[in-house]
């Protein structure tokens, strides 16, 4: 029997985001985690934690549950214990990536619209507290999921796959945590993004038309501004990773409004249902962020695509080397 297209789309599509994404990640890590790209060390500090977020979205979401599902319903992983943690995991990896996101977005407006905030909030040390409470936050938000699942089938004895409890659709404290869960991610992430930036940018705009008007007298001499050059990187980077955000996530935001409207039936997954499509279509949208922000740096950055450079031509150097050093040897 033919599967439904979504689902072909899927089996295709999830293990090329796992091949492009994990080494895009790991790569965007260890070059800002060398502090080579003309970026502060504010920037930086969130910059790797999103890459950190998101590799562990690509682990948990992508190759221990969506191709584990496709190629490898029988391993181990399948075992109810050991798919109840990945799950969670999968979840709270979630959480802890958009999230990096919105604190990113925040300390962006903080440097640029609150001169007094910037000094004391600005700085390394805050960039990794905040990193590390939005983690354990995250962890500590999806733990009771663990406990929403029950096995699918037994197999010789042993529980296997994840069926949620029917007391997690009736019991008002789950009712009540779930309402939480959708209202902190994605509701309230698309709340605070969407402002932030706006006044962001605004403040950017009069501020370098601020700036430009001061320094008119100068007609017919082209100067450098090292402080609007500043300002314009800071603002492309924003947009761009925010926008990113925004873009890739609106259908998983369509699908979380439209639920809310519809009766208990619609939650049973037909593949050829027009909500289900637009919920794995969520799916596939939102992971895809897991890889997209390495490019944005690429195209916005010219130290990273150097660093990038760099660290992909060195090993092919040493390749290359070597085969010139057995060649000579033979």
């Amino acid at each position: 029997m033919e599967q439904p297209i979504i689902i072909q789309i899927e089996s295709i599509y999830y293990p090329v985001l796992a091949t492009i994404g994990i080494p895009a990640n790991v790569l965007t890590i260890v070059i800002l985690s060398r502090g080579r790209c003309d970026l502060s060390k504010c920037v930086t500090r969130y910059l790797v934690g999103m890459a950190a977020a998101d590799l562990s979205l690509l682990l948990f979401a992508v190759i221990l549950y969506e191709i584990k599902d496709y190629y490898f319903p029988y391993s181990f992983l399948n075992y109810t214990p050991i798919c109840s943690l990945n799950l969670t995991l999968y979840l709270a990896s979630v959480d802890w990536s958009v999230w990096c996101t919105v604190a990113f977005t925040f300390d962006r407006y903080v440097a640029i619209c609150c001169q007094k905030l910037r000094t004391s909030y600005c700085t390394v040390k805050s960039a990794n507290v905040v990193i590390a409470v939005i983690f354990v936050l995250s962890i500590l938000e999806t733990t009771p999921l663990y406990f929403i699942f029950n096995p699918r089938e037994i197999i010789g004895n042993l529980p296997w796959s994840c069926g949620v409890k029917t007391s997690f659709h009736t019991l008002p404290i789950w009712i009540a945590y779930w309402w939480l869960e959708i209202i902190l991610t994605p509701f309230l992430p698309f709340v605070l993004i969407l402002p932030l930036n706006v006044l962001t940018i605004r403040h950017i705009v009069l501020a370098n038309t601020v700036r430009r008007g001061l320094r008119g007298k100068n007609k017919g001499q082209k100067l450098d501004d090292p402080e609007m050059e500043s300002r314009r990187k800071s603002m492309i980077i924003l947009l761009a990773i925010s926008g990113n955000f925004i873009l890739l996530w609106s259908a998983s935001f369509a699908f979380y409004v439209c639920v809310q409207f519809k009766a208990a039936e619609f939650l049973v997954t037909n593949y050829n249902d027009s909500f289900t499509i637009l919920e794995q279509s969520g799916y596939i949208l939102r992971t895809l962020s897991c890889c997209t922000n390495t490019f944005i740096y690429a195209v916005s950055q010219r130290k990273f695509r150097d660093e990038l450079k760099l660290m992909i031509m060195h090993p092919l150097a040493v390749i290359i080397h070597l085969c010139k050093l057995n060649s000579s040897l033979n």
